[in-house]
C-alpha cells in the first residue's frame, strides 16, 4: 500500500505555484457552504489545489435528480448524505486535510464556528437559499473574508468576487424584506423578485438568456430552474482559479461592482461594471427583461 505524501500528490502543482506558495495552500482554511452542483465540483478542485482546512456544510441526501450536474451523484450515492459523501471525496484526495463537516447545514446558530479561523467564505448554497445567504457574506464582510459566488448559467458562468473594505453583498444586490404584514401571495412575489436580483446581479449582462430552449423550466415560484455540468465545471475552474490568486496575493482580482460573465455556447466573454450594483439603471432594466421571460413562462 503506497503512503500518503502531500508533497508528491500536488508535485504537478509546482510550476503554477512556487514551492512556498504550496505550502500556503496547505495551511489555508476555506469554507464552502452548500455541496451539490458547483459547491462539490468546487470541493474537488480546491482539494486538488492542495488547500489543507476546510469547513464543509450541507443538509441534503443525493438522489437521481442530481445525476445531470454534482459531482459526488451517482448510482452507489442515492440516499446519502452529501457532505458525508464530499468529506470522503476530499479525505481520499487529502488524507491529511482538516475537515469540519457542517451537516445540518448553516444556520444562525453555527455561523460564528463555520466561518472561525476561515481565510475564504465559497458561496455555493442552492439559489433560493437567499436569507442564510444574506447572513453568512454580511457576517464575512463584518469578519473582513473574503467571499467569491460563481453561478452555472446556461452553458457558462458569472461570478462575483467581495472583498473586504469594498462593496459589500447587501449593497450590490439590494435584497428586499417583504412588508411586515404581507400575504402569503405577496411573499412568494417579493421572494420571486429577489432571485430575479440574485440572478441579474451575478450575471449582469444574462447571456443565457439568449438561447434557452424551454421557458417554462424557469419557474421560480416552484423553485426550479435548469442546469448542465458543462456550466458546473465552468463556475468552479473560475471560482478557484480566483480563489486562489485571493489566497495567494497574486494580483488584480476583479471584484463588485465588477464581474465576468463566460458563455462557451456562445463563445462570448463579457467584463460587466455595475455602480450601484442592482441600483444601477442597467440592472434595473435587465431585472425587467428577466422577470418578463419569467412571467412569460408561467
Amino acid at each position: 500500500m503506497n503512503m500518503f505524501n502531500y508533497e508528491e500528490a500536488f508535485s504537478r502543482n509546482i510550476g503554477w505555484v512556487t514551492d512556498d506558495e504550496q505550502q500556503k495552500l496547505r495551511n489555508t482554511k476555506v469554507a464552502i457552504g452548500g455541496l451539490g452542483g458547483v459547491g462539490g465540483d468546487h470541493a474537488v478542485v480546491l482539494s486538488r489545489l492542495g488547500i489543507g482546512k476546510f469547513n464543509i456544510s450541507d443538509l441534503d441526501d443525493y438522489d437521481v435528480a442530481n445525476f445531470n450536474r454534482q459531482s459526488g451523484a451517482n448510482m452507489s450515492t442515492i440516499g446519502k448524505a452529501k457532505s458525508a459523501v464530499m468529506e470522503e471525496t476530499i479525505r481520499g484526495i487529502n488524507p491529511e486535510a482538516e475537515i469540519t463537516n457542517f451537516n445540518q447545514g448553516i444556520s444562525e446558530d453555527n455561523l460564528e464556528e463555520f466561518l472561525q479561523d476561515v481565510d475564504i467564505y465559497i458561496d455555493s448554497l442552492d439559489i433560493f437559499a437567499l436569507e442564510i445567504r444574506r447572513k453568512v457574506f454580511r457576517r464575512c464582510y463584518e469578519k473582513g473574508i473574503p467571499t467569491i459566488t460563481a453561478a452555472p448559467l446556461g452553458m457558462g458562468t458569472a461570478f462575483l468576487v467581495f472583498m473586504p473594505g469594498k462593496m459589500s453583498f447587501d449593497d450590490y444586490f439590494n435584497i428586499e424584506d417583504p412588508a411586515a404584514n404581507a400575504t402569503e401571495e405577496e411573499k412568494a412575489e417579493v421572494f420571486a423578485d429577489n432571485i430575479v436580483k440574485f440572478v441579474v446581479g451575478v450575471a449582469p449582462a444574462c447571456l443565457q438568456r439568449h438561447y434557452l430552449a424551454q421557458r417554462t423550466s424557469v419557474n421560480f415560484f416552484k423553485k426550479k430552474v435548469p442546469s448542465t455540468c458543462m456550466g458546473i465545471s465552468l463556475a468552479a475552474g473560475v471560482l478557484c482559479t480566483n480563489a486562489l490568486k485571493i489566497i495567494l496575493n497574486r494580483g488584480e482580482v476583479i471584484c463588485a461592482p465588477r464581474g465576468l460573465h463566460f458563455d462557451a455556447y456562445l463563445n462570448k466573454t463579457v467584463k460587466t461594471w455595475r455602480p450601484f450594483g442592482n441600483r444601477n439603471p442597467l440592472q434595473r432594466y435587465m431585472f425587467k427583461v428577466f422577470k418578463g421571460i419569467i412571467d412569460n413562462s408561467k
